[in-house]
């Protein structure tokens, strides 16, 4: 890809030509002009000649692919930038690769700081279990360590951590050799984290946005709360991504709203909502997660953080001050709870006023026929990570572990969202799993249970425009005249239209019906390389020799 030598500049106006343009304007776009931030033409080669003599800059493509930029409507931004800078223990394949990753961090690393770490998860070790505290204590040679599982609902730490949150062991969720759960978990994750200094989480901030716009990211929702983060933590961010360039940050702050003054407070902290990672239950992996009937592998039906007429009062106070509500819900019990306090709060305040708020539910993955009414109903947007299906689905997979075959094969059902008309935005959760849309998009694409399969297309559209309309927003994450320019620039192989049904495929490649193409994304191939990341028209991520 080739272009001008000439200068940036804020209000630079660049037409960019010789590609593939993804755009409903023109499903065979092949050149976009870009002015004071936002698109301002798309087209065909020939017309693009009339804007040559009249722009500042002439980006040739070179045959690459030009989409809107991607969002992530799920990222814990910190944690995911300390993973990257840490002790990284998702590729462990036992329990002693794991160890022995810890005492190797623990060695090039200086004494006396809290050591951070994150990814391990236990059922792809043979050992099957959890480091125990003693082995724990051993590998990190007397070092206070913070391992949070994968879904990051429960921890591995060591007896020098435990000695920094003073009656710990008397705390719900407090376990003398396992991992620590609920309050004893948050205690030491907040122990932990307050080890951390202003410098270092700064840097894990840019080192997260950074990554995240070399992977054709422009927007991250940040997902914090006083049981995930801190205020610090969370208004430092949003400052720093206000006074940077990289991608765009909205954020959620996970805190109960009772009141104008409670709403108030979400506000001034540079919350776009009182939502996200605001606990229902916890996670299928950590047996936290809240279910109906008892777990196949362990004879409980997990943890519930919030009832319906806790929910319902959060949503009835949100809605009446015009703030978005949400909440994390991932088993078949905390939905029923979500859609049942969110009908209740309808029934209060008017189900339009209800449905105008878009209040959005995070992960929901064990959803049922009713509950997938309810979200339709009342306008809940289903905020989901595809990645969790490819890492823990299918016959051989954890949620097989937890809940049996059979329930474990009507979670994370896309089709029937689909079908039903419930507004999906795409996610990570990273650093549960790693920041990657296209990946994303392939695991949406190739669910491990085939009839809840969706188009590439329609998971596209789910991680561009659908984190867009999850913040309220319509006018954007889409190539047309006036939206944002906030774009991605991609070397790929041939475009093609891939839908679970063929004759659906076959007849959108038809020039007839005026799809655009997408990137293979079937598995084995090689997913797209980011050449470009440009958020508001300026770029924030030039690909290295490129």
């Amino acid at each position: 890809m080739t272009e001008s030598t000439a200068p940036q500049s804020e209000h630079r106006t660049v037409l960019l030509r010789g590609g593939d343009v993804h755009s409903p304007a023109d499903p065979f776009a092949t050149a976009m002009v870009v002015e004071r931030g936002h698109v301002a033409w798309v087209g065909s080669e020939g017309a693009a000649d009339a804007f040559a003599s009249g722009v500042d800059e002439v980006i040739d493509l070179e045959g690459a692919l030009v989409t809107p930029a991607f969002t992530d409507a799920h990222v814990h931004t910190t944690s995911t930038g300390l993973a990257l800078t840490g002790l990284d223990l998702s590729g462990a394949r036992t329990l002693g690769d794991a160890l022995a990753r810890v005492r190797a961090h623990v060695a090039a690393h200086p004494a006396g700081r809290v050591v951070l770490g994150h990814g391990w998860d236990a059922t792809r070790w043979p050992e099957q279990r959890p480091p125990s505290r003693a082995e724990l204590d051993e590998a990190a040679a007397g070092r206070p360590v913070y391992l949070p599982r994968i879904d990051v609902h429960s921890a591995a730490v060591t007896t020098a951590l435990l000695d920094l949150v003073p009656g710990v062991t008397a705390m719900a969720g407090y376990h003398p050799e396992g991992p620590l759960t609920g309050a004893a978990h948050h205690a030491v994750r907040a122990a932990a984290h307050d080890a951390v200094s202003p410098a270092q989480r700064a840097e894990a901030q840019r080192a997260a946005l950074r990554h995240a716009a070399s992977l054709g990211i422009g927007t991250v929702h940040e997902c914090g709360g006083p049981d995930i983060s801190d205020e610090e933590d969370f208004t430092g961010l949003l400052k720093l991504a206000a006074e940077q360039p990289g991608p765009r940050v909205f954020g959620y702050w996970a805190q109960q709203v009772a009141d104008e003054k409670d709403a108030r407070r979400i506000r001034e902290l540079g919350a776009v909502g009182a939502a996200g990672d605001l606990f229902v239950d916890g996670s299928l992996g950590s047996h936290t997660a809240c279910l109906h009937e008892p777990y196949a592998d362990a004879p409980h039906t997990g943890t519930a953080h919030l009832d319906a007429g806790q929910i319902a009062a959060h949503v009835v106070a949100c809605t009446e001050a015009g703030l978005q509500a949400g909440f994390h819900a991932i088993g078949d019990a905390a939905l029923t709870a979500v859609v049942d306090g969110v009908r209740t709060a309808a029934e209060k305040v008017g189900l339009a006023r209800v449905r105008a708020a878009r209040h959005r539910v995070e992960h929901a993955e064990m959803l049922t026929p009713e509950t997938v009414a309810a979200f339709a109903e009342l306008g809940l947007t289903a905020s989901v990570q595809p990645a969790f299906d490819a890492a823990w689905g299918g016959e051989e997979g954890m949620y097989a572990q937890r809940l049996g075959a059979g329930r474990a094969a009507t979670l994370n059902p896309y089709a029937a969202l689909l079908r039903a008309g419930v507004p999906l935005a795409f996610g990570s959760d990273s650093p549960v799993t790693p920041l990657d849309p296209w990946g994303t998009v392939r695991a949406a694409a190739f669910h491990r249970t085939l009839e809840h399969r969706v188009s590439v297309r329609a998971g596209f559209t789910a991680h561009t425009r659908g984190g867009w309309r999850a913040v309220g927003r319509d006018d954007a994450g889409t190539l047309v005249p006036g939206a944002p320019a906030d774009y991605a620039v991609w070397r790929t192989d041939q475009l093609v239209v891939q839908a679970p049904d063929d004759r659906v495929a076959r007849w959108s490649t038809d020039p007839r019906s005026g799809t655009p193409g997408l990137p293979d994304l079937s598995p084995g191939a090689d997913l797209p390389v980011c050449l470009r990341t440009v958020v508001l028209g300026q770029t924030v991520y030039v690909r290295p020799n490129e």
